[in-house]
């Protein structure tokens, strides 16, 4: 990690926040506390910033500089809020077409997600607070520039985004092994929204059960999955598949 990428020091983190300036997390040294510790935990809270408290050595083997125990990863990208894409996707006349990511947590896979997404005409892309990849400069150099062009919404509960979802009209469709059914064999020529998982977890049983439909890609070999971001691209262009444009 570039250290022009991160803010070091507690009062330089809060006027970064306050500033308006795009955080994707906030490490801070355990035990810290303070009033000025409130007030950035007070703040991380209003913006929904994520924050972990780690040990100071994890710390120090991010910077060398005087952190006095917090540093701040800036965001390469300014994060956007599904309830505000959402309705304005429907105003501009189109079919939305939404990909959410349950638990990924490699970079490159997102940045090669994001590539596909963005080359297919995809509308956003849905990542959880916590738990999850960021939009940090592996994630933008992986997906070659697709970053800074699709939206990418961070949501602090992914549960309330599928609810939401699926309350503006918006078909969620899962891709897991537990599904009966081929992804083929579903109607993606609705407003629809993918949900995929991480290879080792996949999707979270809580967001499976408000799942929509449950679709599986055939495997005919030994290995029992397929790099997300394959199975992404799979998914992703059976949508424009069935939504005839392929051949405009």
């Amino acid at each position: 990690m570039k250290e022009k990428e991160m803010i070091f020091g507690i009062r330089a983190v809060i006027e970064a926040v306050e500033a308006g300036k795009d955080i994707d997390k906030i490490l801070v040294k355990r035990g810290l506390s303070g009033e000025l510790f409130s007030e950035l935990l007070e703040l991380t809270r209003m913006h929904e910033i994520p924050m972990q408290s780690v040990p100071v050595e994890r710390i120090d083997r991010v910077t060398r500089k005087n952190h006095q125990g917090v540093v701040a990863f800036t965001s390469a990208v300014t994060y956007q809020k599904l309830e505000q894409i959402v309705p304005l996707l429907y105003e501009e006349g189109k079919n939305p077409f939404i990909l959410v990511l349950d638990g990924l947590t490699d970079v490159r896979n997102f940045g090669a997600i994001a590539r596909t997404c963005e080359v297919a005409g995809v509308d956003a892309i849905v990542i959880p607070a916590r738990g999850s990849v960021s939009v940090n400069a592996d994630a933008m150099k992986t997906s070659a520039g697709a970053l800074h062009s699709i939206p990418v919404c961070r949501e602090r509960s992914l549960k309330e985004a599928i609810v939401f979802l699926r309350n503006s009209g918006i078909k969620v469709v899962t891709a897991t092994e537990k599904a009966a059914e081929l992804y083929t064999g579903t109607d993606m020529t609705v407003p629809v929204a993918l949900l995929m998982g991480a290879e080792d977890t996949g999707v979270a049983s809580e967001h499976l059960r408000l799942s929509d439909e449950l679709v599986k890609i055939p495997q005919f070999g030994a290995i029992q999955s397929l790099n997300v971001s394959v199975a992404a691209g799979v998914l992703i262009y059976e949508v424009i598949r069935q939504r005839g444009e392929l051949f405009p």
